[in-house]
């Protein structure tokens, strides 16, 4: 199949950044569309655009998670009399996701946190938390792969430290010893992860848990998660989420309830033309391991009010944990 300009994903980019700025946005060709992969992997240096929130990006390494999807149907055992889906799949599913590099001129566009926290630092001193910004996680099925003559596509100041142009190779990108070794250093916090999926009133919800390290003193010991959370409207009628209703359980025998008003300050309006919102936070407890659940309260434009739910998700801690700074609570 021949490879097609992407003037038109581009130009819904575009629109995009004419609303939110309320300024003439000028129309860019950025590359040549790319057959989607309906199997196997994308290779390091693949570049993208992601399907839901538009921005470009590159691949930096695959991961596999474990997805637990329920709205799923169960399946029913070979000779049960009924056929109908009674029960919900809970059953995890190894799926493949990406961590991606945006492109730094997207970033002010789109609805999603573009930081990331890596565990990274040298052997002279403890590995210690960053927050890169321009990073993020990606699905499979959300790539739309696209190539570009261009010997540096991307704007980011980490793009010629990761990789390197190759014209010899396809995709034409190599990953540097800077790349390979943050890697090396970051992938076994991914390496099977466990990612949680449901839908209410279709609001869907999407969660990513990752276990970040432990901060231990001479009284206790406290593990820390990020989560990263993708709310996304399959419906047709406008919603805004208006309040966060969490439930967390410690395997120490603690249940706390966290409410307040939206998500990381904002209270996002979830809309035919921005469908999605992402958000990340993090989460502490005095035990290696518990869960979390628990619902968003949104609001339809025609008024209807419902909690959507949030899939629960068990936090577990990773033997040789990096010790964890302060980031920010629920």
């Amino acid at each position: 199949m021949g490879m097609l300009s992407l003037s038109v994903k581009r130009c819904i980019l575009c629109r995009r950044i004419q609303a939110n700025t309320r300024q003439f946005a000028r129309l860019a060709e950025v590359g040549k569309l790319e057959q989607p992969k309906l199997s196997g992997k994308y290779e390091t240096g693949q570049l993208l655009l992601h399907r839901v929130f538009g921005y470009r990006g590159v691949v930096l390494f695959p991961w596999l998670a474990r997805v637990y999807d329920r709205d799923l149907p169960h399946q029913q055992r070979d000779g049960d009399d009924e056929s109908a889906a009674v029960n919900k799949e809970v059953r995890g599913r190894t799926h493949t996701f990406y961590q991606v590099l945006i492109d730094q001129r997207d970033c002010p566009y789109i609805r999603a946190q573009t930081e990331a926290v890596t565990f990274l630092g040298n052997q002279e001193s403890s590995r210690s938390l960053y927050a890169i910004p321009g990073l993020d996680y990606v699905a499979h099925e959300d790539i739309i792969p696209y190539a570009s003559a261009e010997k540096s596509p991307l704007q980011h100041e980490l793009f010629d430290k990761f990789l390197a142009h190759n014209p010899d190779k396809d995709p034409p990108f190599t990953s540097q010893e800077t790349l390979r070794a943050w890697q090396n250093k970051n992938h076994p916090w991914l390496e099977l992860s466990d990612v949680h999926k449901e839908t209410t009133e279709n609001i869907r919800v999407t969660v990513i848990p990752f276990y970040m390290g432990c901060r231990e003193s001479h009284t206790n010991s406290v593990y820390w998660w990020r989560y990263c959370i993708r709310l996304e409207n399959l419906g047709n009628l406008s919603v805004q989420l208006r309040e966060r209703h969490w439930r967390i359980f410690s395997l120490s025998g603690t249940l706390e309830t966290v409410r307040g008003r939206g998500v990381v300050g904002q209270e996002p309006a979830l809309t035919r033309a921005l469908p999605a919102f992402q958000y990340s936070s993090h989460v502490s407890l005095q035990a290696p391991s518990g869960h979390m659940w628990g619902t968003f309260r949104m609001e339809r434009e025609d008024g209807y009010s419902f909690d959507c739910r949030i899939p629960p998700f068990s936090l577990e801690s990773k033997t040789g944990g990096a010790p964890a700074t302060h980031p920010e609570s629920v």
